[in-house]
């Protein structure tokens, strides 16, 4: 194997070479679609989390982790005699000319609304001609996606076709009545029923997020990482001259310490 240029062929040469039935590697020759999966989400993730910390260096070869479980599952594909990497670059390829007629054709678009249009005609068109013939709105927005992004994923394909609050006035006070249904359920209902409803409540809350203009997932990964930053600060200053846990400090110390560190980001 050529090693002095590194290609997509080689990288798929080095797939088939790890998947060989005889000299390949034990661990990869036993995967299926289903074992790698997780591993494909985490470096997708992987991905996200270089690119929100901007470093370029990690993204490239997150990148390339990524790009790997991709040509793992084309391999399998391929021994199975269903498809190749070939085709599945040859597929999104033609689909992307497919979906940028503005681009490739000489379709015109006056504006960004448009666009968004002329986009969301095409993928129902295709959604009409797959085999299974599930022309609904919602039809291809996947179960595994992370549940704040398919909750969003359903709502803006609902809206698309004007099932929507006409502004965000009107999902915020459903957002206030799920609220006061958490509140009547965890007080004369079971554990399913409260879970409903805490459902609902997030689900609402998603709408209010989306009609804001936001992406409710992204909204919740920043509190994340707000909360981690404060909650490491509170624990440095803290324990800062103690050997003890922040366990032996009591809620009313734990609750100064984080108003502190608010004040001290205001301050920056």
């Amino acid at each position: 194997m050529d090693r002095k240029a590194p290609s997509m062929e080689q990288l798929l040469q080095v797939m088939q070479r790890l998947r060989d039935p005889e000299s390949g590697c034990p661990w990869d020759r036993e995967q299926t679609y289903a074992t790698i999966l997780p591993y494909t989400l985490e470096e997708a993730y992987e991905v996200a989390d270089s690119i929100e910390r901007g470093d370029l260096a990690e993204l490239k070869e997150e990148l390339g982790d990524l790009l790997f479980q991709i040509v793992f599952y084309c391999q399998i594909a391929r021994e199975a005699g269903v498809f190749d990497f070939e085709q599945v670059a040859a597929g999104i390829v033609e689909k992307m000319i497919r979906r940028h007629p503005h681009v490739f054709a000489e379709a015109e678009i006056e504006d960004e609304k448009s666009l968004r249009e002329a986009w969301e005609a095409a993928k129902a068109n295709e959604r009409s001609l797959k085999p299974e013939n599930d022309v609904s709105q919602l039809a291809g927005v996947a179960r595994a996606l992370p549940a704040l992004l398919r909750a969003h994923k359903l709502q803006k394909r609902a809206a698309d076709v004007g099932f929507d609050w006409p502004d965000v006035a009107g999902a915020l006070d459903k957002t206030r009545e799920e609220i006061d249904e958490v509140a009547e359920a965890a007080a004369s209902l079971g554990e399913v029923e409260l879970q409903e409803e805490l459902g609902d409540l997030l689900f609402a809350l998603v709408n209010v997020v989306r009609l804001y203009g936001f992406d409710a997932e992204n909204a919740l990964r920043r509190a994340n990482d707000k909360f981690e930053r404060r909650f490491r600060r509170v624990e440095s200053l803290l324990l800062a001259d103690t050997a003890g846990e922040l366990s032996g400090f009591s809620l009313d110390e734990m609750e100064n310490a984080w108003e502190q560190v608010k004040r001290e980001e205001k301050a920056e």
